[in-house]
């Protein structure tokens, strides 16, 4: 930004030594038209040099008139300082915002991945595991629970056939000593009444 007004004094500075060399000595024009005047630093330039007076070809620029574009030139390099200030300071800003943001992030994923640990884990029995692991073993015991079941049914299913046909056995051999002792009950009482007649004839035997 320094180095702008000492640019800006010897483009003017050759600009005035062009219009010399170029031109011939002529009168001033005094009825030049007005024109409109363009804000910039280029259009108070140019209506500088169209509003400055031909003299055997050079420029007569009054001084008031190049005062005022010296202060308008020296505003405007304020201003440019001034707002380059206010970009640094708006970019500092910016770095620092940037970097908050960047910590919060880090944060945030740190205690994204910290949730998804705790997620994946599962404590049984005091003991941390992961899902995938705590599933696996579940699964394992599930398996075994259903393969020791399935042997406890097989094997009782067992016992209680050979249980029933115990019974059944049982019930079969009972029912035979039934029939016997009924039989034997039967003969018994028989071979009593055959003793009895017996006797019951030697008895009438004797009496004779």
């Amino acid at each position: 930004m320094n180095r702008i007004l000492p640019l800006l004094i010897f483009l003017f500075l050759g600009t005035l030594a062009g219009h010399a060399i170029a031109q011939t000595p002529a009168k001033a024009d005094t009825t030049q038209k007005a024109r409109v005047i363009d804000p910039s630093l280029k259009g108070q330039y140019e209506s500088l040099l169209y509003r400055s007076k031909s003299y055997y070809g050079a420029k007569l620029i009054i001084p008031g008139r190049l005062t005022a574009f010296y202060q308008n030139v020296a505003d405007s390099i304020r201003k440019e300082r001034a707002s380059s200030k206010t970009a640094v300071v708006k970019i500092k800003e910016q770095a620092k915002t940037i970097d908050e943001l960047n910590n919060q992030i880090k944060g945030n994923e740190s205690s994204l991945l910290s949730s998804n640990l705790k997620l994946d884990q599962i404590s049984f029995l005091g003991i941390p595991f992961t899902k995938s692991t705590y599933n696996a073993i579940v699964w394992s015991l599930i398996i075994i629970l259903a393969l020791a079941l399935a042997f406890v049914i097989i094997r009782s299913a067992k016992n209680i056939n050979e249980a029933k046909y115990r019974t059944e056995l049982y019930e079969e051999i009972s029912k035979e000593y039934q029939t016997f002792k009924v039989k034997a009950n039967e003969k018994e009482k028989k071979l009593a009444r055959e003793l009895q007649d017996e006797r019951n004839k030697l008895d009438e035997l004797k009496n004779r």
